[in-house]
């Protein structure tokens, strides 16, 4: 009788692994909650971006990039996330060249926010917006592209108002 409730419990422990391990690999790299709303998303490279200086064209800095080209990811951006690489960041792609505006509800990190137009060139810089505002960032002239980094990015690397961009996005 006793090696029968062994095998009894070795089989419960063995099938509460088996759901841990699967729930586990289901869940992957993707999202998970830290209980207060924020979650951990990991960053998925999709592309190089590189800041170009308006002097004599000198690369200042290359970031691995995320892309938001639709509505759905240009709404979610980097909300919810709670850390971003240090060379990272997410270029979001408009349809259109105007007046783009962006607020921080939801977002945990500090960001600089680069508004770039159809030539490449940045035209507006939020720098160290404050996380978790609704505060409308938009951007002075219109533009066609928003790039955000962490916040002091742009001041560490020296990039400013008529840098230019220049980027290449992976499998498309």
């Amino acid at each position: 009788m006793r090696s029968g409730k062994s095998l009894i419990v070795w089989c419960a422990v063995a099938a509460i692994l088996g759901i841990a391990l699967f729930l586990a690999t289901k869940t992957g790299n993707k999202e998970t909650t830290d209980g207060g709303g924020a979650f951990e998303i990991a960053f998925k490279k999709e592309g190089t971006l590189s800041f170009l200086s308006s002097e004599n064209g000198d690369t200042l800095s290359v970031i691995d990039i995320e892309v938001a080209d639709n509505n759905q990811r240009r709404a979610r951006g980097l909300m919810y996330r709670k850390s971003l690489p240090a060379d990272a960041g997410m270029l979001f792609i408009f349809d259109e060249e105007e007046i783009q505006g962006f607020w921080m509800k939801n977002t945990y990190i500090p960001l600089d926010m680069l508004f770039i137009n159809a030539q490449h060139e940045i035209v507006t810089i939020h720098p160290n917006t404050t996380p978790l505002t609704e505060w409308n960032y938009a951007s002075t002239h219109p533009a066609l592209y928003v790039v955000e980094v962490n916040g002091g990015y742009c001041l560490k690397h020296r990039i400013g108002v008529g840098d230019k961009i220049s980027f290449e996005l992976e499998g498309r």
